[in-house]
């Protein structure tokens, strides 16, 4: 799992990944041509076929995240999700991982709040095996005892490495803070006591009852064509039930405006600030996304660089993301800073914020992001694995077939007055609810 406190994906699973590896080239996003795959069990996938490379790169994101651990056993989907290539069917941990690295396959799972992210890369030469044993991963995991005590011993060595690390706690912090009654305010590794409190029983009744094939999120790029992939993923994912997930309640974020201070004894004190957001599907996302780009979501060309770090030296890094999570939209912002400087950083960023929501982006603001938006969008589709990537996050937020040829300009048709409307709609800085990790010697 990886963590970015300071530069966080924007939408924590929106998928505009930017894959590396065996390449695809940089190419005009027009020139991808993405079709629906339909498999004689109803699978579905996107596939952007490619003959460059004797490379096929798969993503399937699945609803089995960490919403779904049982209460007191926090930290259950993340821990089943690290033993899936941890031994399956006849071979061990051991056999499996050499069999993988015989044969040049790439293959990972992660588990995140909504979903368990699997991730395939393999050569054509390798393309059935490869299938194979993610298949075997996913219906015969061996969740062996010794596999279970090593990768319980490997959460617990994160968890307390991110018992010192105050971008972690900060983040921790802030959604214990907000999700109070929901599980979006555990952390996805669980804690210390309940991850050694897990056993083989747990994880085996987890993936039993979540590890299905239904609403699989599939996207799939290279070498391989319409009538190769459909049989493949049949044999790969057709012997997991059919079982829908459990239903997820609506989260109901507590934003109310105020200010937690978690004392830990660093010169450098670490915020994490959120408001209301929106969700994928919400019409306004395109205008809303393009605002957080000017607001802070843009690097050095943003008004929180500008104000915070370039005018002022208040900080090395300010940002602001959206966060579009199945059941809660959130909008994200974060900066770290000396003790005696965080409360003027925050001020200058509540006041951006207003600011921005009071009189939204500028002409000028609009033309520039627009220009770097667009042009930066066939970066997104370097690879066969940032490709697949963003296939399959397409799937999970319903997104048509042609989003890629079309996205850049339903961009371009957002005027200065859709900006300024969702920035006035959305950013509320009296909403703005803070947690601060550090020693600042006040706050604003």
């Amino acid at each position: 799992m990886t963590r970015s406190f300071l530069r966080p994906l924007i939408g924590a699973g929106l998928a505009l990944l930017l894959g590396t590896g065996a390449g695809m080239g940089v190419r005009p996003a027009a020139a991808l041509s993405v079709e629906t795959v339909t498999s004689p069990l109803g699978l579905t996938a996107y596939l952007a076929a490619d003959q460059t490379l004797p490379i096929v790169s798969m993503t399937v994101m699945i609803p089995a995240g960490s919403t779904l651990d049982p209460a007191g056993k926090e930290g259950l989907a993340t821990l089943m999700t690290r033993l899936l290539d941890e031994g399956a069917g006849d071979l061990d941990s051991q056999a499996f991982q050499q069999r993988l690295e015989d044969l040049a396959i790439d293959l990972s799972f992660d588990a995140g709040r909504d979903t368990l992210t699997v991730r395939l890369r393999t050569t054509t030469d390798t393309l059935d095996e490869a299938f194979g044993l993610l298949g075997l991963a996913l219906t015969h995991p061996r969740f062996d005892a010794d596999a279970l005590e090593r990768m319980r011993a490997a959460t617990l060595a994160s968890l307390r490495q991110q018992a010192g690390d105050p971008n972690a706690l900060a983040q921790k912090a802030w959604f214990a803070r907000v999700f109070p009654d929901h599980p979006y305010g555990h952390d996805d590794e669980g804690r210390e006591e309940t991850v050694r409190a897990l056993t083989q029983d747990d994880v085996r009744a987890f993936a039993a009852a979540h590890l299905s094939r239904a609403d699989l999120s599939i996207g799939v790029a290279g070498a391989i064509d319409a009538s190769h992939l459909a049989p493949l993923l049949d044999r790969t994912f057709g012997p997991l039930p059919d079982t829908q997930a459990p239903v997820v309640p609506e989260a109901t974020p507590r934003l109310d405006g105020s200010t937690t201070v978690v004392p830990f004894d660093v010169p450098q004190s670490t915020a994490f600030l959120g408001q209301p957001g929106l969700k994928r599907s919400d019409p306004d996302w395109n205008a809303a996304f393009v605002v957080n780009h000017i607001l802070g979501g843009g690097g050095f060309s943003s008004r929180l660089m500008d104000e915070v770090r370039e005018k002022r030296g208040l900080t090395y890094g300010v940002w602001s993301a959206l966060y579009p999570y199945q059941k809660a939209g959130l909008w994200m912002a974060g900066i770290a800073s000396q003790n005696a400087r965080l409360p003027e950083a925050l001020a200058v960023m509540k006041a951006e914020w207003a600011r921005m929501a009071s009189d939204g982006p500028t002409a000028q603001e609009r033309a520039d992001a627009l220009t770097y938006l667009t042009g930066a969008w066939p970066l997104r589709f370097t690879s066969t694995e940032s490709v697949a990537g963003m296939l399959a996050s397409m799937r999970f937020y319903n997104l048509p077939a042609d989003y890629i040829d079309t996205r850049n300009a339903a961009l371009e048709a957002l005027t200065l007055d859709d900006l300024r409307r969702v920035a006035k709609r959305l950013l509320d800085p009296a909403r703005l609810t803070t947690v601060i990790v550090g020693k600042p010697d006040g706050t604003p």
